[in-house]
Order: structure tokens, then C-alpha cells, then sequence
């Protein structure tokens, strides 16, 4: 993980207030990952609280799934849960929900922890799953949570999956254009997995004035070597200005 971040660029931008990672294995999306959290590292000590955002790739979900759970633990340690903000997103939106079964299995999230423990220091999360048709209440739950500059937005999504490189290429420039542009309208379920989450972070950032940036956009050919079937991922940051 460290060595990661090490590696990565980290750019002369200003403190990210929304980033788009990918969640793949590490060995094949964690330098993309670590382009957008090599980042954080300058403003550490501003950004106390993540709020997590992915797809449940192992159950459906109408709505946003989240989690009782006190705290999430890795390897580098134990990450404590924001259950007050989480009782308070439940309290106003019924569509917001714990579900435990589906953060059991699921890696989208999970995958982000260690990367946030390693760019910050203390911090707490909320971790939510967006169900396939929860485009508004993923755009109002992120509002709801917008906060100040203590608060992150963190979107877990993988791009294309399973075309050639060259193909995926195509793909994921579209993208990836769709994101630079905030024209939410134009993002596809075949072009992310988790394109619910990416669309309300687009139409928020769009609402804020954020400007977004494209840090890295490579495929599972790129990290792998295997061109014949891959994964895009891609990396952007968003900042005020």
C-alpha cells in the first residue's frame, strides 16, 4: 500500500472534496487508485470524515445499503464508523437502509479503507451501496452529507469490463469525457459499475461548481498484461477550484 502511494504523482491541485477510484484487486487497480489517494496526503490533518460510495456487486439493493457496525478493521487497523451521521441519513430518507448481508461479501468499499488509513490520519466513515435505480437518492444522500472541507466523497467504480484493450480504450474515454464535462446523462450502466454512484457525484459536483481533473485512465491490460479481456479504471479528483 505504501509502496503504491510512493510511487504515485501526487499533483499541485487543492484539497479534493470528491474522488472516483476503481476497486479491483490491488495488483491491478491500486496504482490508478493510488494516483487519486497520493493526493490526500498534504491535507491529512483537514479530512476527518470519508463517506463511502459503491455498487453491491453480490445482492440487489433498491435504495442505499448501510452498515450498524462500529468500526471496520484491516490489517493497519480499525476505522470507526459515523453511526450518527448514518442514523440521521436513515431518519430522513427511507430509502436509506442497514443491510448487512450486503457489506458482508462486498470489496468495494472495504478496498478503499486501507488506502484512506495509510494518506490520513484520524478519520471516520460512512459507508454506503447504491442499488441500480437509487440515482436520487445517492444525488440527495451525498447532499445531505456534503459537509465542509472535513468531509471526502469517495466513489468506488471500476469502468468497462471484459472487452479488448483497444475496445475498453473507446469505452472508458467516453467515459472519462462525461466526467470532465459533469453531463451525468451521458454515463452508462455497460461503462462503470458503479455508474448510480458516479452520476449523483457528477450531478453534485455540477450543482457545487466542482471542477473535475482525470488523474490516471488505464485498463487491466495496462497492470496485468492480458489485452484480450480486461477491466478500464480510472482515476479523478474533484476540487472547488
Amino acid at each position: 500500500m505504501l509502496n503504491l502511494l510512493d510511487s504515485a504523482s501526487a499533483s499541485s491541485e487543492p484539497c479534493p472534496k470528491a474522488l472516483i477510484v476503481p476497486h479491483a484487486g490491488y495488483v491491478y487497480s491500486g496504482p490508478v487508485a493510488a494516483s487519486a489517494y497520493a493526493n490526500l496526503r498534504s491535507f491529512r490533518d483537514v479530512i476527518t470524515r470519508v463517506v463511502l460510495m459503491g455498487p453491491a456487486h453480490y445482492g440487489e439493493c433498491h435504495g442505499l445499503a448501510t452498515t450498524a457496525v462500529e468500526q471496520w478493521r484491516t490489517p493497519l487497523g480499525s476505522v470507526p464508523v459515523d453511526q450518527d451521521a448514518i442514523k440521521e441519513l436513515i431518519a430522513k430518507f427511507p430509502h436509506v437502509f442497514f443491510r448487512e448481508d450486503l457489506h458482508e461479501r462486498e470489496h468495494s468499499l472495504e478496498v478503499q479503507v486501507p488506502f484512506l488509513q495509510v494518506a490520513l490520519d484520524q478519520f471516520s466513515i460512512i459507508p454506503l451501496l447504491a442499488g441500480e435505480d437509487s440515482e436520487d437518492v445517492v444525488l440527495s444522500a451525498l447532499e445531505h452529507l456534503w459537509g465542509g472541507p472535513e468531509t471526502l466523497l469517495v466513489i468506488s467504480s471500476d469502468l468497462s469490463h471484459f472487452h479488448d484493450s483497444m475496445t475498453a480504450r473507446g469505452i472508458d474515454a467516453a467515459t472519462a469525457a462525461a466526467i470532465l464535462a459533469l453531463e451525468p446523462n451521458e454515463i452508462s450502466g455497460h461503462q462503470a459499475c458503479g455508474q448510480v454512484a458516479i452520476k449523483g457525484l457528477v450531478g453534485a459536483a455540477r450543482g457545487h461548481g466542482l471542477h473535475p481533473h482525470s488523474l490516471d485512465l488505464r485498463n487491466s491490460g495496462d497492470t496485468s498484461g492480458r489485452r484480450d479481456r480486461v477491466v478500464g479504471y480510472g482515476a479523478f479528483s474533484f476540487t472547488q477550484n
